[in-house]
């Protein structure tokens, strides 16, 4: 009997589910639409459905599931929908605003009227208690427990369910914290309880405190999600250990993920960029800039030789967040997005969306705002009658109807209007990418685009243009890639320690024993997850600055023993990453070593997938109608062949204007681009030379 291997991305519309047959390296995937009110329920109908449709054999009693990954939004759309619990903060004496005030610096400079994001304690249950640990570690007051329990109980009171506990110097020495904590316990044994010390154990008061806040706020909505998956996951007959996304890219067990939710919070994404790293070593290009498209938002990352930088913070829907996380920049930009006339008479879209339901107006579930898809729909680069291989029926004139009440208040045309939202997100899409490219040194032009989620090989091909892009890569299941990445990622851990050191010869001892503290951590985890020790591996790296700079940059250790020669390496590194950032050196300023990084990765088996023959370049017989498509180009609709993803075989090739169908996602080539198929199923379209 076949060994499945199952991966399930729940997004804001739609749940994706892969399954790797672990005997013949066979995929098949499946998509439903997500279930907003409890994505556990959507999650089970994925796998159910799935299992019973395109994957029988996985359906039936004993059917062994050897491993089962699942990225989620639940923390995400909690935060973005403030929908956390009511929680409490204890905080060092003098320090109860410190939440509110934030840095001194605006998101918006020049907007006067920018609302700041709403404080997710409120000052009646944000708690100040006597206690202070200087910088260096020594203790100037003792912690005050007569007033530590006051506090506690009074947040009982109050009705608090999660409790966040941020001291100054916390992160330092944390006897403080530790003890607020145990006393919090036995006052308020149902509360979840959240430290800084164990949560973000890194300088940076505010940002600090940010993070454990989320932690506490979002801690108990992650908990009761993944008490509802459990059971339903029993029920379907699954043993395996599940797996949760992290934000930096691997999984971790479910306990973990119920304490430390702050990390998943771009869970989703980041296994969209791990299954774009192993696509795009296999294919020949390591060099991308990933494109995710879905029914909310776009998420972009910039690979450059194989990898995407890990980030140590970073703000997400206006809250600093301070963990590790892979360095994706998110806009609100999808298939759902809504497009509208704003008070200077001009065309928006998003970033506010339909969501899953009512979702677009061709649904026909309610909505009349025209969406994204709504003008895809109209253009017929989608298809105007069903989507999800026929699954989901679709309205085409309630879409055109939409649009052209829009146009009427714009002064254009039905299809003029309709390809000018189409304009609009491209240009929103490209200015996330500007971002991640050309604002950090990077050339766009020397990279390949990679479409993925079920709306990106839509877009991609006018993207491309826009950027002047020459390469666009569309994997085999673009659709569902984020699920699938779950089948291609490791169990990781990330561990850090802020020593404030200069980066000479001098700071040898320190930076040693703070590595081998950071070992120690890593070593007890690798025992908790169960990882052999042939399955562990162990990657340092350091955040440095110029002495008085705001702002790190991370550089990687050496191999071997920390020595003189290991700083003088760090020092060269840190020079190489500033010039490329910044494009310059400060040749005499000192440098300084700021927090100390350990990365734990346990191997796990993963999907591999298939290479497969040359066909030859004659794709005719995957041909499978022809519509009738607008083109701006031609200012017209154009008579367009449309091919399924299914039968195109490797080697095959074509030239646009041409639609490629598949139950995930449908992929435009634009007149004059070649498109071909490679080894791995990619296809992957090129503009003439």
């Amino acid at each position: 009997m076949a060994r499945w291997r199952v991966g399930v991305d729940s997004g804001g519309t739609f749940t994706d589910v892969c399954l790797f047959d672990e005997d013949d390296g066979r995929v098949e995937v499946w998509k439903v639409s997500s279930t907003p009110d409890d994505p556990s329920r959507g999650i089970a109908q994925g796998i159910e459905e799935g299992m019973r449709r395109v994957a029988p054999e996985a359906a039936q009693p004993g059917a062994p599931v050897s491993y089962f990954g699942h990225g989620t939004t639940v923390a995400t759309n909690a935060l973005i929908q403030h929908r956390g619990v009511r929680t409490g903060l204890i905080t060092t004496d003098g320090f109860r605003d410190l939440l509110e005030i934030g840095r001194q610096k605006r998101p918006d400079l020049y907007d006067m009227q920018a609302d700041k994001p709403p404080t997710l304690v409120p000052r009646d249950l944000r708690h100040q208690v006597p206690e202070r640990v200087r910088h260096d570690g020594r203790i100037d007051l003792a912690l005050d427990e007569d007033r530590m329990r006051e506090a506690a109980r009074a947040l009982k009171d109050a009705g608090v369910k999660a409790v966040a506990v941020s001291f100054l110097y916390g992160f330092i020495r944390p006897e403080h914290e530790k003890r607020a904590v145990a006393i919090l316990r036995e006052e308020m044994p149902d509360a979840f309880i959240s430290a800084g010390h164990e949560i973000a154990p890194e300088f940076r008061e505010f940002e600090r405190l940010s993070t454990v806040v989320l932690n506490a706020y979002l801690g108990p909505v992650m908990r009761n999600y993944i008490e509802r998956l459990t059971p339903r996951l029993i029920a379907l007959g699954m043993t395996a250990t599940p797996h949760l996304t992290q934000s930096n890219g691997g999984v971790i067990g479910f306990e973990a993920a119920a304490n430390m939710p702050v990390r998943a919070v771009l869970s989703g994404p980041s296994t969209g960029v791990v299954g774009a790293q192993v696509i795009g070593a296999l294919a020949g290009f390591p060099d991308l800039i990933t494109f995710d498209m879905g029914g909310t938002s776009t998420d972009v990352a910039l690979l450059n030789g194989g990898a995407c930088k890990l980030t140590s913070e970073a703000t997400v829907h206006g809250y600093p967040i301070k963990a590790p996380m892979l360095d994706i920049h998110t806009v609100g930009a999808g298939g759902g997005s809504i497009a509208y006339v704003d008070g200077g008479g001009l065309l928006k879209v998003g970033p506010r969306s339909c969501g899953a339901h009512p979702g677009p107006v061709c649904y026909d579930l309610g909505s009349t705002e025209p969406a994204t898809t709504d003008a895809n729909v109209v253009l017929h680069t989608l298809n105007p009658e069903y989507l999800l291989g026929g699954r989901m029926k679709v309205d085409h004139d309630l879409a055109k109807q939409s649009i052209a009440n829009l146009a009427d208040r714009l002064g254009l045309g039905v299809m003029e209007t309709a390809q000018g939202i189409i304009s609009v997100v491209t240009a929103n899409m490209a200015r996330a990418i500007r971002v991640i490219s050309v604002q950090r040194g990077y050339d766009p032009r020397d990279y390949t685009l990679m479409a993925f989620g079920g709306a990106g090989p839509l877009h991609a091909a006018r993207l491309a243009m826009e950027l002047d892009m020459k390469r666009v890569l569309v994997p085999r299941n673009p659709g569902i890639l984020c699920a699938m990445g779950l089948l291609l990622t490791d169990l990781r851990a990330d561990f850090a320690a802020t020593k404030l050191l200069p980066a000479t010869a001098a700071s040898v001892g320190e930076v040693a024993a703070a590595f081998d503290g950071l070992v120690a951590r890593a070593e007890a985890w690798f025992v908790d997850e169960e990882i052999v020790p042939g399955d562990s591996n162990l990657t340092r790296t350091a955040d440095m600055r110029y002495a008085g700079q705001n702002y790190e940059l991370a550089v990687p250790l050496p191999d071997g023993p920390v020595t003189a020669e290991t700083i003088v390496a760090l020092a060269a590194g840190f020079a190489d990453s500033h010039k490329q950032r910044y494009g310059f050196v400060a040749e005499d300023e000192p440098v300084q070593l700021v927090t100390l990084r350990l990365e734990a990765t346990g191997r796990v088996r993963k999907a591999e997938l298939k290479s497969y023959p040359d066909a030859g370049p004659d794709c005719a017989g995957a041909i499978i109608g022809e519509r009738e498509v607008w083109f701006p180009e031609a200012g017209a609709f154009v008579r367009t062949p449309i091919y399924s993803r299914d039968v195109l075989l490797p080697g095959n090739r074509f030239t646009g204007p041409a639609i490629v169908e598949q139950m995930d996602t449908t992929t435009v080539v634009l007149p004059g681009m070649h498109a071909r198929v490679d080894s791995y199923l990619n296809l992957i379209l090129e503009v003439a030379a």
